[in-house]
């Protein structure tokens, strides 16, 4: 099973919990977890969420080549222009730097094929048209993303 890292999706978390609860959203464990929540729960929840820092990145180093197609594919694909250039995300977008990359790679093969909700049909059009190769390589690019700074800034998110 695939699973986000939560921390700092606070603002994201009750909108989420909020579909799982009513059944719009496919994972059976987050379902039955978020059944018997109430409103106030899902807030309560977003809140402690949004107060946790952010998640590091994994402890081993991107693969250059997957992480130089993945850097592409986000650039065309304009993924900066909603999830921040950082990938921090912002109002309803999510937070996708240092997001698991099992997950990421589920998440973006939801949307492609449909069946994952979103606010809107902007991830679908984003994706439609990529081969699955293309979205393994972009989930490896974002879970290891490193917000560039130092000599090598010119980088673009290489670590």
């Amino acid at each position: 099973m695939t699973v986000a890292r939560l921390a700092r999706r606070g603002r994201l978390a009750a909108p989420a919990l909020f579909l799982f609860r009513e059944g719009r959203r496919e994972n059976a464990p987050m379902v039955e977890r978020a059944e018997g929540l109430s409103d106030d729960d899902l807030r309560r929840f977003s809140r402690r969420l949004a107060g946790l820092p952010p998640p590091a990145p994994p402890p081993e180093a991107p693969d250059p080549g997957r992480f130089a197609r993945g850097r592409a594919l986000a650039g065309e694909r304009h993924c900066p222009v909603c999830h921040n250039p950082d990938f921090s995300g912002r109002e309803q977008m999510p937070r996708l730097a240092h997001q698991r990359e099992d997950y990421l790679l589920k998440a973006l093969r939801d949307f492609r094929r449909g069946t994952r909700i979103g606010y809107g049909g902007a991830m679908a059009s984003e994706l439609a048209g990529l081969a699955e190769a293309e979205l393994a390589d972009l989930a490896h690019y974002l879970a290891h993303f490193a917000q560039p700074s130092g000599p090598n800034a010119g980088m673009a998110g290489a670590r």
